[in-house]
C-alpha cells in the first residue's frame, strides 16, 4: 500500500479496490486487503469496480456505504480510489460514510481518531477541524490532479488533430458487446449501465449504433 495501515482498536474493515477502466488491472490492489487483515481488521467484504473515480454513482461504492457498520473503516489503497469528485460532492461521500459511523483509513490521509477521541473542549474541536482540512485538502488534490490529466489528454489531441494523427478513442468492443446482450435479454437501461458499468448515455448509444448496423 506503500504504508501500512496501523493495528487499530476497530476490527471491521470493508475495503475499496478501484481501476478507470477495463484496460487497468486490480490485481496490483489487491494485496491491500492481506496488509488490512495483517493489522488486525477483520475484512467484513471487498468491493471491486472499474470505474472512474470521478463519477457518485459507482455500484460498487454505492453499495459499499449502504452496508457500512458502526465502528467500521473503509480501506483504499489512496484516496483518489475513493473520489475524484469535486470537492463539495466528495465531502458529501464521505459525509455518507461518516453517517453510517464508519471512517475511512488511507494512506496519506493523517488520522486523528484516537486523539480526538481521547479529547475534550477545544482541544476536540482543535483536532476535528484539523482532521477535516487535511482531509479536504487531499480530496482537492485528488480532483485537481484528475482535472490536470484531462487537460494534458485534451490537449494532446488537439495537437494530434491539427498534425491529422487523431483516430478517435478506439470503442470497447467487448464492453459493446456485454451491453447489447444484456438489452437483449430484456435488462433495462440502468440496469445494463450499472452491470457493465457505463452510463445510461452510452448503453442509449451504443444500442443505437447496433440498430443501425443491423438495419444496413
Amino acid at each position: 500500500m506503500g504504508e501500512s495501515i496501523e493495528r487499530q482498536e476497530v476490527r471491521g474493515a470493508r475495503v475499496y479496490l478501484r481501476v478507470s477502466t477495463d484496460e487497468q488491472d486490480l490485481e496490483r490492489q489487491e494485496r491491500i486487503v492481506t496488509d488490512a487483515r495483517a493489522a488486525g481488521y477483520y475484512v467484513a467484504a471487498v468491493y471491486r469496480e472499474k470505474a472512474s473515480g470521478a463519477r457518485a454513482d459507482r455500484p460498487e461504492l454505492v453499495r459499499m456505504v449502504s452496508d457500512l457498520q458502526p465502528g467500521e473503516v473503509v480501506v483504499a489503497e489512496k484516496i483518489d480510489r475513493i473520489s475524484r469528485l469535486p470537492l463539495a460532492e466528495a465531502e458529501r461521500l464521505v459525509a455518507a460514510i461518516r453517517d453510517k459511523g464508519a471512517r475511512l483509513a488511507v494512506p496519506g490521509i493523517v488520522d486523528m481518531s484516537e486523539l480526538v477521541a481521547g479529547s475534550a473542549g477545544m482541544a476536540r474541536i482543535v483536532l476535528e477541524a484539523v482532521q477535516d482540512m487535511l482531509l479536504r485538502v487531499a480530496l482537492q488534490t485528488a480532483h485537481d490532479d484528475y482535472e490536470d490529466r484531462r487537460e494534458r489528454q485534451r490537449q494532446g489531441i488537439d495537437i494530434a488533430k491539427r498534425k491529422g494523427r487523431y483516430t478517435g478513442r478506439k470503442a470497447d468492443q467487448a464492453q459493446h458487446k456485454r451491453i447489447i446482450a444484456l438489452r437483449e435479454a430484456g435488462m433495462s437501461i440502468a440496469k445494463a449501465a450499472e452491470l457493465t458499468p457505463c452510463s445510461p448515455a452510452q448503453v442509449k448509444r451504443v444500442m443505437a449504433l447496433h440498430r443501425a448496423n443491423n438495419a444496413l
